[in-house]
């Protein structure tokens, strides 16, 4: 009986807290460019420009390969 408890208690708890309505007036807040990963686009594509060219040894931030560096 005791083992239905350890199992019920965390699946009750995961169900009852997954979701939450966000309301019409509060997507306003979440669209905001502040809320997003990358705000800025451009600034972003040369981070990863960057970051690909130092570890081009590596692959980057994507396949593996070799080479300097020097893109």
């Amino acid at each position: 009986m005791q083992r239905r408890w350890h199992l019920a208690l965390p699946l009750a708890a995961l169900l009852l807290s997954a979701c939450a309505t966000v309301q019409p007036w509060q997507r306003g807040d979440l669209a905001r460019n502040e809320m997003a990963f990358e705000p800025d686009p451009l600034l972003a594509s040369y981070r990863r420009h960057v970051e690909f060219s130092k570890e081009a040894a590596s692959g980057g931030a994507t396949l593996s390969g070799g080479g300097c560096g020097c893109n």
